[in-house]
């Protein structure tokens, strides 16, 4: 078996680090923009519907591009490494900004709706093809630099999207939330275009050779996209859209649950498919997608309740709230930059292991804070929290993408971030049915935190009993994501090796131990 280096780092090697940093800011602003467009919309809907119209699908602005992120990752991770990372990552901006420009000159909502979906299809492409760059640009030792970076840019554009498409949408034009998407995009894909080199490769680790033509499984790339998109949409529109035992949800799992069989039979068909069994089969990658899925769920509680509480139960204001959520995006990078020093002496799973172990004691703590309490409380257990999710989040990616070679590392960056998304998703999906479930039981008749959060923006005075009731709904989530990062620091405990088998540079495999990673 023949062995070459990381096409890439291989370029960045010969062509100096300017070309490198141009490749690193390119793949900055990408990620930039799929990052913040997951969130920028959420406060130009009141513009958005006052001029559009269709309130009562207003939802599907997000969850549409969400799901069509989700649904095309492991498609587009099986495409890069096939074809190569840069003529995906080029037609997915090229997607996204098409979509932008068809977003912005929307005419009803149904519209808006169907071209926030073709964004959505452009930034799979960006997410899971950026990340997977990230490790084909830089040699292990130092990875942590790149992937810290990226988390700085994605936890920044998650938390500033809200407040950056409030000013747009108030000052200017909501149509400029996505046509500040071009010039922006436009500078990445020039980035990438002018110095992203990929050399032809010669066989490496189980790679084929430039010379075979590569055969796509469409196929299974089709039913992939069917399957996830109809059991996703179940996750996403149960208990929202219609309640959950009604007969479109149950037709939606049931669809999904066909479709999944389908994919199972295409794929152990095909002769090179979308999603490969290894991906499986390999205790490494399996563990760490399990763990990664857990990591998503967990996500859920801060990043959706915990506004509501800090307005609510708290009595803040918007931005004093928004912050309380922001300083965990102040302690993540830091966190994930310094693992470096911890996984080398420890190895990669124990780092993971302590980082959501300790997560699973901080999201523990928020239910015995006092009621109301202190802005100051609920802030010092998200700094806490990002720094303990750093530890946890950039060792698993750094390890699991060092454990393969070039040929399959888009592949699995693609179904680590899909179960992260995925995750996510279910993780709306439960933790809304708990919160829902808990606010019913307080307060009597159906209500839920959406029509409870309406009526308290809507200038309404928040009884005790209201306040109470909306403080025991967000405690029971938060235990519930205490649960799914203890289930996370198991499932690496259990399934995970202790050392990760990682590869040296040259491609023949090692373990981390002998990168002096391991112990």
């Amino acid at each position: 078996m023949g062995s070459t280096r990381p096409a890439i780092r291989d370029t960045a090697q010969r062509t100096g680090t300017p070309k490198r940093s141009a490749v690193v800011a390119a793949l900055m602003l990408a990620m930039a923009l799929a990052a913040l467009d997951a969130t920028i919309v959420s406060t130009a809907v009141p513009q958005i519907v006052g001029d559009l119209g269709g309130f009562s699908v207003f939802s599907w602005l997000f969850s549409g591009y969400l799901l069509a992120v989700t649904v095309t990752l492991p498609v587009y991770g099986k495409l890069s490494d096939t074809f190569g990372r840069k003529p995906v990552l080029i037609a997915g901006a090229a997607l996204f900004l098409l979509g932008s420009l068809l977003c912005a000159v929307a005419w009803n909502m149904g519209a808006l709706i169907a071209f926030r979906i073709v964004q959505g299809l452009g930034g799979g492409a960006l997410q899971g093809t950026v990340q997977t760059l990230a490790a084909d640009l830089y040699p292990l030792k130092e990875r942590p630099k790149i992937q810290s970076k990226l988390s700085t840019v994605w936890a920044v554009s998650a938390v500033a999207g809200p407040g950056v498409g409030g000013v747009l949408a108030a000052y200017a034009d909501w149509r400029w939330i996505f046509l500040i998407n071009l010039p922006v995009g436009a500078v990445a894909l020039w980035l990438i275009v002018r110095y992203l080199h990929e050399p032809q490769r010669t066989k490496d680790a189980g790679a084929r050779t430039t010379a075979t033509r590569a055969r796509v499984d469409w196929a299974g790339a089709l039913a992939v996209f069917a399957c996830g998109g109809a059991l996703l949409t179940a996750l996403v529109q149960g208990g929202v859209a219609w309640p959950w035992l009604s007969v479109p949800s149950i037709a939606l799992f049931a669809t999904g649950l066909a479709l999944a069989v389908v994919v199972v039979i295409v794929e152990r068909r095909a002769a090179d498919p979308i999603i490969p069994g290894w991906v499986w089969r390999r205790r490494t990658i399996a563990a760490v997608n399990l763990a990664l899925g857990a990591l998503g769920l967990l996500m859920v509680a801060p990043t959706v309740f915990l506004p509501t509480y800090a307005q609510s139960v708290l009595g803040l204001a918007p931005v004093a709230a928004g912050f309380v959520l922001s300083v965990w995006t102040l302690s993540w990078p830091v966190s994930a930059a310094f693992s470096q020093h911890v996984y080398r002496r420890i190895g990669f799973r124990n780092t993971a292991m302590l980082g959501i172990g300790t997560a699973s004691l901080i999201l523990l703590a928020f239910p015995f804070l006092p009621y109301p309490g202190q802005a100051w409380q609920p802030t010092l257990l998200m700094l806490l929290l990002g720094a303990a999710l750093g530890l946890f989040q950039l060792p698993l990616i750094v390890g699991v993408q060092s454990t393969v070679g070039w040929s399959e590392r888009g592949t699995t960056t693609a179904s680590v971030l899909f179960c992260r998304q995925t995750g996510q998703t279910l993780g709306a999906a439960l933790f809304g049915a708990v919160a829902n479930g808990v606010l019913a039981s307080r307060l009597g008749g159906a209500s839920d935190l959406d029509s409870v959060t309406r009526a308290l923006d809507s200038g309404s005075a928040a009884p005790e009993a209201t306040r109470r009731a909306i403080a025991d709904a967000v405690h029971a989530v938060y235990l519930g994501a205490s649960a799914a990062a203890a289930l996370a620091f198991l499932m690496l405990l259990l399934l995970a090796p202790r050392r990760f088998p990682v590869l040296k540079e040259d491609d023949s495999r090692t373990t981390d131990g002998d990168l002096g990673v391991g112990r």
